[in-house]
């Protein structure tokens, strides 16, 4: 079993990538919910729902969020009905959010609602919560505190960034079933995802680092900053703000204590060959996953340093 931590726009691309190259059975998912909210009184799970469209196929590849040809006839109601619809909800996407709020309101837990919903779209891999009680994501800004729903979809993450906070973290423990995940996987994977804002409230559930720096798996994480950039999306800003350097030094640091390997672009390879050590490695390729072909790749490398028997006793049924 893989076990994959994971948040947004990049962290799908690579479970798509990995699914294409292991069979999706042999997935459990571990996923940042710091960026749930409250829309329209449902309960939004934006990050759980992108793996879950992913997985399942239909996750639209033109918005890299909601599903693949989508309609918005609701949210064209609600904007004539004077209501906010800055938080774009289509008709299919919307009908999950229904369900999941409705389940919760029945009594079943975040991680009984992932499962449910997961098993309603007929998935394989396993798909876990970090928590089954709430984080919230807080990014703090000269214009106040904003959600992360609010300062990266409403406010185009154009603001200043002083500081982020996981609001409710330390009151939390881990859903059922993440920790066990960590200490008996094969290999612990990071997705090229926010360190900060997407893998940060993972790690900031108490007992979650712990398992990672105990756990006899290897971790390997992908880079999601090349040079002193992010593949796409704040996680510049971001890292600045949290005191991280925007490198594959600050990817590291994030990481530090249990990170194996980091992948990193081929462009960084004289500051990852300085970072290597007899202990933590940096190995160096094409990161981007511009193309499908692009994902099964990167997929594929991770894997192959992690747990190369896997990748070899799965390759006839890669693609």
């Amino acid at each position: 079993m893989i076990c994959v931590l994971t948040g947004g726009t990049g962290g799908a691309k690579f479970v798509d990538g990995l699914r294409r190259v292991i069979p999706a059975e042999e997935l459990t998912i571990i996923v940042n919910t710091g960026d749930d909210d409250d829309w329209w009184g449902l309960y939004i799970s934006p990050d759980i729902d992108s793996i879950i469209y992913v997985l399942a196929g239909i996750l639209s590849g033109e918005r890299g969020w909601g599903v693949r040809g989508d309609t918005f006839h609701c949210l064209r109601a609600m904007k004539d009905l004077g209501e906010p619809t800055w938080f774009s909800v289509g008709d299919r996407d919307l009908a999950v959010h229904l369900m999941r709020t409705k389940l919760l309101s029945q009594g079943c837990t975040l991680s009984e609602v992932t499962r449910i919903i997961a098993e309603r779209f007929g998935l394989s891999s396993r798909i876990l919560p970090m928590s089954d009680q709430r984080v919230q994501t807080r990014i703090d800004t000269p214009a106040g505190e904003l959600s992360f729903e609010e300062y990266f979809v409403k406010r185009w993450f154009q603001d200043p960034v002083n500081s982020v906070r996981f609001a409710g973290a330390s009151e939390t423990v881990p859903a059922p079933g993440v920790l066990d995940t960590i200490a008996s996987a094969q290999a612990v994977l990071i997705a090229p995802s926010n360190p900060v804002t997407s893998i940060g409230p993972i790690l900031a559930v108490p007992g979650i680092r712990e398992a990672l720096a105990q756990t006899k798996a290897p971790v390997v994480a992908v880079s999601p900053i090349i040079g002193s950039a992010a593949v796409s999306g704040p996680a510049a800003t971001l890292m600045a703000a949290h005191g991280l350097e925007v490198s594959i030094r600050g990817v590291a640091a994030a990481y530090q204590g249990f990170l194996d390997m980091l992948v990193a672009h081929t462009s960084d390879a004289a500051v990852a060959e300085a970072l290597t050590t007899t202990r933590f490695q940096v190995h160096c390729a094409n990161i981007l996953m511009e193309t499908q072909q692009d994902r099964s790749q990167v997929a594929r490398t991770a894997l192959s340093l992690a747990c190369p028997q896997i990748v070899t006793a799965y390759a006839a049924e890669v693609e």
